[in-house]
């Protein structure tokens, strides 16, 4: 029986959720990346159920994974990127927010993604035009909205833009306490939450073009219908880089104006 795209990533997204399950709690051994970054043998296990099934299932498309890197062929245009554990500093130390992300990229566009929350038994997942959560196999549509005043923001670096540029510095501006509330979860899933109505927007530094960590939930904050800019609020992956998603055009407005204020006082100090 074949299976779509869409279909796929969430399987692959719900394989990889599987082990996380079953391995929470444990005692995991570490694998040191650098700079204050590693990977648990849950990671490495996650991603291995995932590979299996994309392999298994798409065998001429090459994957991209953050634990193993670019494998398959060869010369495809589509290509998965695979991020088998996002929050992997929270799981390690028994937290439960983190994600599985699949996402497909088709000569350089995803089409479809998948982001699987072990603990909530959820997959926020779209097919390129809707975006849905689906809970004990059924599926309800993805609907944003700015009502809780949550902004997610994300301290992890590097922050390429630091000079004129930190999250940090934007949650101490009055105008931001005025108007929002901060929220840090340390995972992409709440880049999902916006989709879903549970955060008014996400901010964060970074170069994020063909990024396994945030591919799959631009993908669903686009195809729920969310404002998607980069940091200064410039078409995505151009100029600053960044990511400033927001569920509704004011909400998105008033950060890129909080954040547009650090960017101006920041270049007169160069």
């Amino acid at each position: 029986m074949s299976i779509t795209d869409g279909e796929l990533a969430v399987a692959a997204a719900e394989a990889g959720a599987a082990v996380l399950r079953a391995r929470y709690g444990a005692t995991l051994e570490r694998k040191d990346k650098g700079a204050g970054d590693f990977a648990t043998v849950a990671d490495i296990d996650a991603e291995r159920a995932v590979l299996d099934l994309l392999r298994a299932t798409r065998p001429a498309d090459e994957v991209l994974a953050e634990e193993s890197g670019r494998t398959g062929p060869g010369g495809s245009e589509r290509v998965w990127l695979v991020d088998p554990l996002c929050g992997t500093l929270n799981y390690a130390a028994r937290t439960m927010l983190a994600s599985v992300n699949v996402a497909l990229g088709v000569g350089g566009t995803t089409t479809v993604a998948a982001c699987a929350d072990p603990f909530a038994g959820e997959v926020f997942w779209t097919d390129g035009n809707r975006a849905h959560v689906r809970r004990d196999g059924a599926d309800e549509q993805l609907e944003p909205s700015a009502q809780s005043r949550l902004v997610e923001v994300n301290l992890d670096p590097p922050f390429p833009n630091e000079a004129v540029f930190r999250a940090a510095r934007m949650l101490a501006d009055p105008g931001f306490g005025a108007r929002f509330r901060p929220r840090v979860v340390a995972t992409t899933l709440a880049v999902a939450w916006v989709a879903a109505g549970r955060r008014a927007a996400y901010v964060t530094d970074g170069h994020l073009r063909d990024s396994v960590h945030f591919a799959s939930g631009i993908a669903l904050c686009r195809a729920a219908g969310c404002v998607v800019t980069g940091l200064r609020g410039q078409p995505l992956h151009s100029g600053a880089g960044g990511l400033l998603v927001a569920a509704d055009e004011e909400t998105h407005a008033e950060l890129a104006e909080l954040v547009g204020r650090q960017f101006a006082a920041g270049q007169d100090h160069l």
